[in-house]
C-alpha cells in the first residue's frame, strides 16, 4: 500500500505550495568552464554550470548564522506540482519513503501525514529478516546499520509503538535509467534539497541516510561486461570488466568464476592492493547534472578524486571499469580463540597478543604463514582450534570462509590502521589499547568489540597515483571498533558514547600507532584532524577539487573533503552550512 502512496502524499503536499527562489549563492555559482588538458594534449571542455541552483535557506541557530538545505514544512519545500513533475520525468519511479519496519506498526507518522502501515505477514517477515543483509539491501532506502537513522521505526512485537521517518529521506527515486539519476541531481540542486545516493545502504557512518532528503537509489544498475582486452582511454590494454553501480562483490566474483578461464579482481576482501589502484574508468553524473567519463585521459583530476577521495563527494558513479586477473590457487586458514577453550581473560589476551605479533609475517611471507604462530601456541600450551583449506580459485575461498554481515545493528564505529612498524615495534601498546576498547575507561556500563583485517596494500603498488592516504602503502592491520548503543538513546547518552569512542577508545589506538591514518568508511567521522587521518598530504588537493566539481555542496557525506563548514543543526536534523 505505502509503495503507491505518492498520490496521497501529493494531496497533503498541495497544502504546502511554495515558490522556490532561484539565484546565485555567493560568487561560486557563476558558470565556469574547466579547461582540462589530458595527457595526450587534448583540451576537453566540461561545462560546470551552477546558475540554476536554488539559494540556501538562511537561519540563525545558537547565535551562528547558517545557510540550510530545505526540508519538509519549510516555505521553500517544493510544491506538489513540482514533485509530480519530477515523477513524470523519472517515469513514475518516485516513491514516498516509508521505513521497512513500518509494517510492524499500526501507523506510520510521516512528514505529510499518517498512514495505516501494519500487515501481519509483512510484519513477521520484517522481524525475521531485519538482520538479513540482502533483505535490507533490496529495500528502497533503509540503512544496514541503524544508529544514524535514530531507530524510530524498527520491527516490533507491539504494533502500537510509534513509527516515524527519523533521519531517513522523504522521497526515493528508484532509478532505472541514467536520465533518472540526472533528473534527481538536477531537482535537488534547483530546489536546494539534501541529496542522498543509496545503493545497498552498506554504511557504518550514516552516509546512506539524511533528514529531509531526496534519495536516488542506484541498485537496479546491475550490468556486467567482461573484456579480454581493454580499448578505452589510457595505456592499459589487458583484461577488464565494466560493472554498473548496483553490482555487489559476491555477484561479480561469481560472474568471473563462471568465465572460461575464470577471472578475478581486487574486491573489498582481498589481501593485497587496493581496488582504486585498478580502476580504469568511471562514468559519473556530476553535481551539475552532466554525464562524463573520468579516466587517465579524460577529466584526470576527477579520476584522481574518485579513487579514494571520499564517498558521495564528487558525483554519482554509474559504472566502473576495473582491471581483472587470471585466477590463482587460494589458501585460507581458520583460527578459533574463544571462551570455549578457556574462561581466563589473561590467556585470551595472551593469544591475541601472539596472533597480532605475527601480522607482518602473515602478509609478508605468504608461505608457511601460520606455522610459526601455531608452534608458539603449542609451546605455551595455549588451547585453540585451527585449520587450513586450499581452493582452486579465490571464489571458492570467498564462498566457504566469508560470512554475510548482519544488518539492523545500532552501534557507533571507530577504528585505526597500523603500519608494519607499528606491529613490529608497538605490539604491547596496541594490545593495551585493544583491552581498553573491550572495557573502555574502566566503566562497567560500556563495552566494545573489534573486527580485524590483515592486508598488504603496497604489494605490487608501492606508490599510488590515487587519492587514498599514502600511509596505506605500508599498512598491515586495520581494526574496526564496534561500540554498541541502546536502541533509543537520549541526546545525553549519545554525547557520552561519542565522547568515549573519540577520546578514549580511538585515542588509545592513535597513541599506540605512528601511522597517523585510518579508513574513511570504517572509522569515527568525528575524530580530531579527520582530514589528515583520512587522506594525509592528499587532502588539500581533494579540497580544491571538491570546490571545483561541487562548490555548492549538492552532494554531502560527513567528514569528506570540503564539508568542514557543514553540520546537522536542530538536534541532528537540518543540514546547514556556517556563514
Amino acid at each position: 500500500m505505502w509503495q503507491s502512496s505518492l498520490g496521497a502524499a501529493a494531496t497533503v503536499l498541495a497544502l504546502l505550495t511554495s515558490q522556490v527562489v532561484l539565484g546565485q549563492e555567493d560568487a561560486q555559482t557563476e558558470a565556469q568552464t574547466a579547461q582540462i588538458e589530458s595527457t595526450k594534449g587534448v583540451i576537453l571542455d566540461t561545462i560546470l554550470d551552477w546558475t540554476d541552483a536554488a539559494r540556501l535557506e538562511h537561519t540563525t541557530y545558537n547565535g551562528q548564522k547558517y545557510g540550510c538545505k530545505c526540508c519538509p514544512g519549510r516555505p521553500c519545500w517544493p510544491s506538489a506540482n513540482k514533485w509530480n513533475s519530477l515523477n513524470r520525468t523519472v517515469d513514475g519511479t518516485l516513491r514516498v519513503n516509508v521505513p521497512a519496519g513500518a509494517v510492524g506498526h499500526n501507523t506510520f507518522d510521516g512528514p505529510f501525514g499518517t498512514i495505516q502501515s501494519y500487515g501481519e505477514v509483512a510484519c513477521a517477515d520484517a522481524k525475521e529478516n531485519f538482520v538479513n543483509e540482502q533483505w535490507t539491501v533490496e529495500k528502497f532506502a533503509d540503512g544496514l546499520w541503524t544508529y544514524f537513522t535514530n531507530n524510530t521505526c524498527r520491527p516490533t512485537s507491539n504494533p502500537s509503538n510509534p513509527c516515524t521517518l527519523g533521519s531517513y529521506g522523504v522521497y526515493v527515486i528508484m532509478a532505472t535509467k541514467v536520465s533518472h539519476i540526472q533528473a534527481g541531481v538536477n531537482f535537488a540542486r534547483r530546489n536546494n534539497l539534501r541529496l542522498i545516493v543509496r545503493n545497498t545502504g552498506h554504511d557504518f557512518l550514516g552516509r546512506s541516510v539524511g533528514y529531509g532528503s531526496l534519495i536516488i537509489n542506484t541498485h537496479s544498475f546491475q550490468s556486467l561486461k567482461w573484456t579480454e582486452k581493454y580499448n578505452g582511454p589510457g595505456s592499459y590494454r589487458g583484461p577488464a570488466v565494466t560493472m554498473s553501480a548496483g553490482v555487489q562483490g559476491g555477484a561479480i566474483l561469481k560472474s568471473g568464476h563462471a568465465l572460461n578461464p575464470p577471472m578475478a579482481l581486487v574486491t573489498g576482501e582481498c589481501a593485497t592492493g587496493l581496488a582504486v589502484d585498478n580502476v580504469l574508468n568511471f562514468q559519473v553524473i556530476t553535481a551539475s547534472g552532466l554525464n562524463v567519463n573520468a579516466n587517465e585521459w579524460q577529466n584526470p583530476d576527477l579520476f584522481f578524486a574518485l579513487r579514494g577521495g571520499g564517498p558521495a563527494s564528487y558525483g554519482v558513479i554509474l559504472s566502473t571499469t576495473i582491471k581483472t586477473f587470471p585466477y590463482l590457487l587460494a589458501t585460507g586458514a581458520t583460527l578459533y580463540l574463544n571462551t570455549t577453550h578457556t574462561s581466563d581473560n589473561e590467556v585470551l589476551w595472551a593469544r591475541t597478543k601472539t596472533f597480532h605479533k605475527y601480522a607482518n609475517h602473515f602478509v609478508d611471507k605468504r608461505a608457511a604463514i601460520v606455522k610459526p604462530m601455531l608452534d608458539e601456541f603449542a609451546a605455551a600450551g595455549i588451547p585453540h582450534e585451527s585449520g587450513i583449506k586450499e581452493f582452486p580459485t579465490f571464489y571458492g575461498l570467498y564462498i566457504d570462509l566469508f560470512e554475510a554481515e548482519k544488518a539492523g545493528q545500532t552501534a557507533l564505529t571507530g577504528g585505526w590502521m597500523f603500519s608494519h612498524d607499528d606491529v613490529a615495534n608497538r605490539n604491547d601498546e596496541i594490545i593495551t589499547a585493544m583491552k581498553n576498547v573491550v572495557s573502555p575507561a574502566g566503566r562497567r556500563d560500556l563495552f566494545g568489540g573489534m573486527v580485524g583485517h590483515l592486508f598488504n596494500p603496497g604489494h605490487n603498488v608501492p606508490v599510488s597515483t590515487s587519492a587514498a592516504h599514502p600511509a596505506w602503502r605500508n599498512a598491515r592491520y586495520f581494526v574496526i571498533v564496534v561500540f554498541p548503543s541502546p536502541e533509543h538513546p537520549s541526546l545525553e547518552v549519545k554525547h557520552d558514547l561519542q565522547n568515549v569512542l573519540t577520546n578514549n577508545m580511538d585515542e588509545g589506538f592513535r597513541n599506540a600507532s605512528r601511522s597517523g591514518a585510518t579508513y574513511v568508511n570504517e572509522a569515527d567521522p568525528f575524530q580530531p584532524n579527520w582530514q589528515s587521518h583520512f587522506w594525509g598530504p592528499n587532502y588539500p588537493r581533494l579540497n580544491r577539487l571538491r570546490k571545483k566539481w561541487d562548490p555548492l555542496g549538492v552532494f554531502y557525506a560527513v567528514s569528506t573533503p570540503g564539508t568542514e563548514d557543514w553540520e546537522e543543526i536542530e538536534v541532528n536534523t537540518r543540514l546547514c552550512k556556517k556563514l
